[in-house]
This record gives structure tokens, sequence and C-alpha cells, in this order.
């Protein structure tokens, strides 16, 4: 059976075709315009008006049910495109193929990719309410961002007043039983250095240091786990051999996502042939002790060591070697300071989420995320100046707003009821230290009063990313029953 049969033997119906369908349509950022058309020809052919907007967003407008017309109108919001994450050895092109899933002990699971689940299962569910023949709701819109996973562009350019509903309920929270009413902002720190090169001995020898298996995970939602960070295992080990050796290093490269735990890193280097003979020996006793360092958290880390017979040409200079791995040893990642108002949540992280050396050229990007935009800034601030301290280039970019709680939400208080009625218990309040569009949907349109809620996943940003189906099925049954209550408010 294909990925799509799979997926549309599940219930509820309509909410897992449409998630077949954005399986099936490739939506990396910046490349969901096939995705867009589809669901556009879908709209029409529904009589439900679309149009996309001049940044790209899709927003899908539905008249309210009969004698409904007179309610405040309602948005459902999430993103179409995904973080595209494989894992070594697996083929994989995110802009042409489908995504492959299983289903396994209640969940749907993507084994050597991303799923995708964040956020297309938020999509989904606003799609299935669009098209729900019974549903009693008010008028209606959908908006569907685009680049949300590359920087935002869409929430961030979404124009004042595109938006005429009142209330805004976003889809692309990952825990089941909650309500989320806050999320992080964020800020991005990029890093640039061009390293002097120079030639290398004819007898020395080439290898390739390989950091693999590590879990990785969402850059926010995950740094508190203690996940081995690729990049920084790299570094670490390549630090502690030009210690001891006459390394060059010539290529380095790691992660794949600013918001992504890095997973995987390698690194080109030259050594005198008679020590790179003996190097599989250093190479298993790092191993073992990340093995023994990571075993709960990541206790498939491996470390390996390819040889070459190709005598490398250019390496970078000594000098520019030390800057450089220093700078990747020392530099801050990961917790930094923990919520004072939700327990266990975490404030203010940074997450070293893409590296890369080739050529001479050096590039670096951190992913810095707080509650607070001001300790967002100042983290971001500490990470230039580290940066600069080593003689590199460093600036931020890309920032955006948290979504700052509002406890006394009249929305918060009707889902809150209903989710109580529907289920019997009451949900928990959180906040989520990830990016939601809520906060710059807050910017454009500060009228709205929002809330956030979705299923279970898990692994989001990393292969093995999955979804519980009975999660999804309740996300379904609350949305359902939050559009009718305020149908009828």
């Amino acid at each position: 059976m294909t990925t799509s049969d799979i997926l549309k033997e599940l219930q509820p119906h309509s909410v897992w075709t449409h998630f077949a369908t954005l399986c099936e349509i490739p939506r990396p950022s910046y490349r969901e315009a096939a995705l867009i058309e589809h669901l556009m020809a879908w709209s029409n052919a529904r009589g439900i008006d679309a149009v996309v907007d001049g940044v790209g967003n899709l927003i899908l407008k539905k008249p309210a049910s009969p004698g409904c017309e007179s309610m405040p109108g309602v948005i459902l919001q999430g993103h179409l495109d995904m973080v595209c994450q494989a894992n070594a050895g697996t083929q994989h092109d995110f802009e042409r193929d489908a995504i492959d899933a299983v289903v396994r002990d209640g969940w749907v699971i993507a084994e050597n990719t991303t799923l995708g689940a964040d956020n297309g299962i938020g999509v989904a569910l606003a799609l299935a309410a669009l098209e729900e023949p019974n549903l009693v709701h008010p008028p209606l819109e959908v908006l569907l961002t685009i680049n949300e996973e590359s920087g935002m562009d869409g929430a961030r350019g979404l124009a004042p007043g595109t938006l005429s509903g009142k209330t805004l309920i976003n889809l692309d929270t990952e825990e089941w039983r909650h309500f989320y009413l806050g999320c992080a902002g964020g800020v991005d720190v990029e890093v640039r250095h061009d390293c002097a090169q120079e030639n290398v001995l004819t007898d020395y020898a080439l290898l390739r240091f390989d950091v693999s298996g590590l879990r990785g995970g969402h850059s926010g939602i995950d740094i508190h786990l203690g996940r081995g960070n690729a990049i920084k295992l790299l570094a670490e080990a390549l630090r502690d051999l030009a210690a001891h050796s006459d390394v060059r290093l010539i290529e380095l490269k790691g992660g794949s996502a600013r918001n992504a735990i890095p997973r995987e890193a390698y690194a080109v280097c030259a050594l005198p042939a008679g020590i790179a003979a003996s190097m599989d020996e250093w190479v298993r006793h790092r191993h073992e002790a990340w093995k023994q360092r990571f075993a709960e958290a990541d206790a498939n880390v491996s470390f390996t060591c390819q040889h070459f017979d190709t005598p490398p040409d250019t390496a970078i200079a000594n000098a520019e070697r030390d800057r450089l791995l220093a700078f990747l040893d020392t530099a801050f990642n990961g917790v930094s300071r923990v919520s004072d108002d939700f327990p266990g949540v975490t404030d203010t992280s940074d997450n070293l989420g893409v590296c890369a050396l080739a050529q001479g050229e050096f590039n670096a990007t951190f992913k810095v995320r707080s509650l607070q935009d001001a300790r967002a800034d100042a983290l971001a601030d500490k990470l230039v100046a580290h940066a600069s301290s080593f003689g590199l280039q460093a600036w931020k970019d890309g920032a955006y707003p948290g979504w700052t709680p509002n406890p006394a939400s009249p929305l918060l208080a009707l889902c809150r009821r209903v989710y109580t009625k529907q289920f019997g218990e009451p949900a928990g309040l959180q906040v989520i230290h990830a990016g939601l569009e809520c906060g710059l949907l807050a910017a454009s349109h500060p009228h709205l009063d929002m809330i956030s809620f979705g299923p279970d996943i898990r692994g989001a940003h990393a292969p093995g990313e999955r979804v519980e189906i009975e999660s999804v099925a309740r996300c379904w049954t609350l949305l359902k029953a939050v559009l009718q209550a305020l149908a009828q408010a």
C-alpha cells in the first residue's frame, strides 16, 4: 500500500485524506507553489473563496452557517511548509519525492525523514473544517502561511487589515491536552569569516571524520533534553586533536537547518601520514567516551574516520583552524534560562544549527529563542560579541516577536469550557519554547484574541517524526465543538 492508501484508511477520514495530499505534494520552505495551486483548485471546486496575498500566503474564506452570519469571524491558521531532514544514506529529494509513512502502535511515522505533521496536521484540520457538511460555524477564514520554518516570511509579510476575523485558532502546537497561550520569540545570529589558506605538504594523508547517529530534534521544544549537537562534538574532537598533532582543516560541514539540532557533521582533514595511520584508535576512544556521556540522551552517537589515498592540496592556515575550532567549541549552545512562571518550560536558549567551511569560507548560524524578547536579544548580542572576540564577522538577523500570554482571553475561557465538556477533564495551560506565528500576527492584527492547540507530535524537525492518531481525532472533535460554540456564543 502507498502512504496515501494507508492514511486514507484512518479516522477522521477527511483530516487524514488532506494530510495524505500534503505528504504527496513536496512542500519545503520556498517551494509551496505546487501545493498552493492544488489547494486553489480544490477550493474553487467547492465554492470556497481563495486568494493568494502579496507575499504568497493562501487565504480561504467560507460564509457562516445559516443563522450565524452576525457572529464575529474566526480564523484557523497554520503553515504550509515543512522542515526537510533525512537520515544519512536515505535517498529522498524533498523537492520531488512524496513522504513515506507507516502506521505503528497508534502513530503515523516517517522512519527515515521528517513527516511534516508539523504543520501538515494543522493544515489538514483547517481544510477539513472548510468542507465538513454539517458543521455549524461563524464566518471562517483559513490563513495558510508560507516559509514559516525558514524565517516566518509569510506571517511577517501579512499586511495589516488582511484578516477580518476577531478570534484566531493556531493549529501548530504539538502536545494534546494543553491550550497554548504564549510562545517564544527568536532571532538568528549569523557568523562569517574568510580564512587564509596554504599548501599542504605532500607527505600528509587525507582523512574524513564523521559524527552521526544523533537524535537531533526541534531546536526549541527539544533543546532541554541534553541531546548531542554534532557540530559541537566535532569541534570538540578536532580541537583536542589539533592540540596534539598537526591536523590541517580543509572542509567542515554540519546541520542543515537553524531550527533543528544537528544530527550529523563531518570534517575533511590532512595529517602527517604516520599519524594518520594511527587515527582509528584515537577515534575509537573518543567514540566510547561519547557513548558513556550520552548513554541516556543520545545512545546511538557514532564517531568514525575514513582514510583516503588522494593527497590534499590546500587547507586553512593553522591560526585560522585554531580560531574556528575554539569559537565553535566555546560558543554557548543549549538552555540558558528556565521559566519562572511555567515550570519545566525553557525560557531562553540557543542552537548552533548550521556550520560550513569550504574553500576557506566559513559560515555558521545560531537560532536564539526566548519567552522574553529582550532576553533573546541579549543572548544574541553575547553570541555576536563572542564571535567578534575571535575576529569573526557576526550579526543578528530575522528577529520575530514572541506571543505574550493573556490569561484573561475570552477565547481561552470558551475553549476551556468546551474541552471539559467534551473530554470530562480540564485542559492544561502552557507556553511553548518555539516560534509560533501568533506573535507576528498580533503585530499586524492587534485586535485578535488567539489560542493554539494540536495533537501529540514527537520528533518534529528530525527523521522519525510521528503523530498520534487518536490525538488527531480528539483535536478534530475539539475544533468542531469550539467552532460551534463560537457560532452560538
